[in-house]
């Protein structure tokens, strides 16, 4: 029996047991979710405008639709790029970052392109929101889905009446967002 006789009949015998590298252990239980007042509690003195609790709602379930369409930029570079660029939208940024010096160039940037902006409470649910596991800072939620490039496959199914839904919520929330900031 050589050497990687033995390695093999190791690996056999843990994954026997039950055990393998790919085990971490026993999962830590799921955080209790925070109410809005409460998540309002950790975000910084500049996050104005704060979207109260419906907007809160209605923006996170918009920028999740959007996700699933593609029609987000998710992320400082990203957003700052697309705006930078001429792209159109509504800039969704979280108000609980530390430091918030990272995000606090952005407002600038929206008010030069005419784009609105609104705080939310928590950046986990802006991650959550856009369909990731890590929390994000800020998101451009795109009032239209852009085109694909040649070489990336053939576009999904375009349901239309879907498209309709996100366009209408976009606008609700655009205008709302605009009164806001006003």
């Amino acid at each position: 029996m050589g050497k990687s006789d033995s390695k093999k009949e190791s690996k056999k015998e843990s994954k026997k047991e039950g055990g393998s590298k790919s085990d971490k252990g026993p999962k830590a239980p799921p955080k209790p979710e925070l109410s809005y007042d409460e998540r309002v509690k950790f975000v910084s003195v500049i996050a104005k405008p704060l979207a109260d609790e419906k907007l809160t709602k209605k923006v996170l379930k918009l920028a999740k639709r959007a996700a699933k369409r593609r029609q987000i930029k998710r992320g400082v570079k990203e957003v700052v790029k697309a705006l930078r660029k001429g792209g159109k939208g509504v800039v969704v940024l979280a108000g609980d970052i530390s430091p918030i010096d990272v995000l606090t160039h952005i407002p600038v940037v929206c008010e030069d392109a005419g784009v609105p902006y609104v705080y939310v409470p928590s950046k986990e649910e802006l991650g959550a929101a856009a369909l990731s596991k890590r929390p994000t800072s800020c998101m451009l939620l795109l009032p239209k889905t852009p085109p694909r490039k040649a070489g990336a496959g053939a576009a999904p199914a375009d349901d239309e009446a879907e498209a309709k839904e996100v366009a209408e919520a976009y606008a609700e929330c655009e205008k709302t967002i605009k009164k806001l900031s006003a």
